[in-house]
């Protein structure tokens, strides 16, 4: 198992996706499992085949479609979280809360 806490702080857009990747190919080379803890998520969305969310206490654990909803995450962030999907891959950000708690589907 390759334990990978926060390997993508304070790294720009392309070395996250080169770190990502050497990572995926030391994966699929030792066929090993990976446990990745990080803050940067839209980099290893991709990649990854579960998603144990935290979030505060609370959680959720499941495939990649059904935790990281727009739905889910704003209800775990008691704020407003888009997910959308740009080019086939899902993509996470921060959304204006005008003091309404979210319940949309993600895009």
């Amino acid at each position: 198992m390759l334990l990978c806490d926060e390997p993508l702080l304070s790294l720009d857009l392309s070395h996250q996706r080169t770190v990502t990747r050497l990572i995926d190919e030391r994966r699929r080379a030792a066929d090993t499992a990976v446990l990745f803890v990080t803050h940067e998520i839209n980099p290893v969305l991709p990649l990854v085949d579960r998603v144990l969310y935290l979030v505060d206490g609370r959680f959720r654990i499941g495939p990649p479609e059904e935790v990281m909803t727009s739905e889910v995450l704003s209800e775990l962030y008691r704020t407003r979280v888009d997910v959308l999907r740009v080019r086939g891959r899902l993509v996470v950000v921060g959304a204006e809360d005008h003091g309404e708690h979210c319940h949309e589907e993600s895009a």
